[in-house]
């Protein structure tokens, strides 16, 4: 299953724009509040140059890259926890996203509405973040009472529980999101304000700079900022690829926003890659970091896992340099592992296992 990525943020902020870019979908993006009503689902392929030599070496006839899912999600407004506006689906489509991607208006356009009048990218993020706390501080309410009538059957892990949750309830009172409070998060208990959080400013085409108190904010939180002009890479993507990426030579840019919005979204999910080659097929892989060779095997498919017997890898640097995977092989390169073997970003791997 793949890993998603809600886009959030105020009405108008440019979040549809940002998703027509990124999954090169036409959505609408038109200018009025809650124009996007159901979440609109992209997957977006991750750029991958390892994946590109590591072909070369292969000679494939399939390349298949790893995937993202990003979410386009309803704009929030003031009150949503209470059920303002399309708050309820707000929340409830949040709380199926792994990450968040906060997008923030920095542009200027006399024809977009901007339903608060001003600029003001703080103000924007804390009206987010109070709905998320909001809401999550009536869930663990809700689950302190349950915990509360379990203490009666005398078991430790519900006096553990509860204090717990007297923790998120004082970081949450005192405006604290729970990502940022170094507290274990509670398995069962999906709460908004501990995902994973990266910043997007939505400039004007043209604009360098960033607003310093935007800067200032992320730099708090150590959170990842994308500064990018969302029509401009939406024009971009609908380019063909040559004449793109000769766009971007003119223009000195190295790469599109959007592939830096693709990398900060993988740092974000703490996220490695690795490789297999099978048949005609060479595909890569994301996975959490840490993730252990079954459960890596398990992501490609079920019986992988279960009939797992040993990982044989290859460091694809060390694949580049002796040429071919029968070279690695002939050299004694290739390690041989088991279940204990974390897997590492960029490792070339061949599953063996029982049917």
């Amino acid at each position: 299953m793949a890993l998603r990525i809600g886009i959030i943020g105020l009405p108008n902020v440019g979040k549809s724009t940002l998703f027509n870019a990124l999954t090169r979908l036409q959505v609408p993006a038109l200018n009025y509040p809650f124009c996007t009503i159901e979440p609109n689902q992209g997957v977006v392929l991750v750029p991958d140059q390892r994946l590109e030599m590591l072909a070369r070496i292969s000679q494939p006839k399939i390349l298949t890259g790893a995937t993202v899912e990003f979410v386009d999600i309803a704009g929030l407004v003031r009150g949503a926890s209470e059920g303002e506006g399309l708050g309820n689906q707000f929340l409830g489509h949040i709380r199926e996203m792994d990450a968040l991607v906060h997008v923030v208006r920095l542009f200027q356009a006399d024809d977009v509405v901007n339903t608060l009048g001003d600029t003001d990218p703080v103000r924007d993020i804390e009206i987010v973040n109070i709905e998320l706390m909001l809401a999550d501080l009536q869930t663990v309410k809700r689950r302190q009472e349950r915990t509360a009538r379990m203490l009666k059957t005398g078991q430790a892990q519900y006096r553990q529980e509860l204090e717990l949750l007297e923790q998120y309830q004082s970081a949450l009172e005192q405006g604290t999101p729970l990502r940022l409070t170094g507290l274990p998060p509670m398995g069962d208990l999906p709460l908004l304000s501990f995902k994973p959080v990266m910043y997007v400013a939505n400039v004007n085409d043209g604009q360098g700079d960033c607003d310093p108190a935007l800067t200032e904010w992320a730099e708090a939180e150590g959170a990842e900022l994308v500064v990018m002009a969302a029509d401009f890479e939406m024009e971009l993507s609908r380019l063909e690829p040559e004449e793109a990426e000769l766009f971007l030579d003119e223009a000195n840019m190295d790469k599109p926003a959007l592939h830096r919005l693709v990398d900060a979204g993988v740092r974000l999910l703490d996220l490695i890659t690795f490789y297999t080659i099978k048949g005609d097929e060479t595909r890569s892989w994301m996975v959490p970091r840490g993730i252990l060779a079954p459960q890596a095997a398990g992501r490609i498919h079920s019986d992988l896992e279960r009939g797992f017997i040993r990982a044989e890898v290859v460091p694809l640097d060390t694949l580049i340099a002796a040429g071919s995977m029968a070279a690695c092989r002939e050299k004694g390169l290739v390690q041989i592992e088991g279940k204990d073997y974390p897997i590492r970003d960029g490792d070339v791997i061949f599953f063996r296992f029982n049917v």
